[in-house]
């Protein structure tokens, strides 16, 4: 059974600086290697979406129309 945070926490406020550092910086690599899934997932969309703009396949509006429009939505 995995142990809840209220439970860690007070255990590992009793170690040393060296003994928190070394869960902390696994908890962050494995930040790190999801934010890298969530990176590649994007440059993926984005390079879709960019495809289907050359393609044809995605309308272009022209920046005055769009803030034109948002500033009426705006209001």
């Amino acid at each position: 059974m995995a142990a809840s945070l209220k439970e860690i926490e007070p255990k590992a406020r009793v170690l040393t600086a060296e003994e928190r550092a070394q869960p902390a910086e696994a908890l962050l690599e494995s930040l790190h290697s999801s934010i890298s899934d969530i990176e590649a997932a994007w440059a993926r969309e984005i390079g879709d979406r960019v495809a289907a703009f050359y393609c044809g396949e995605t309308p272009a509006y022209a920046t005055e129309d769009v803030f034109a429009k948002a500033r009426h939505l705006s209001r």
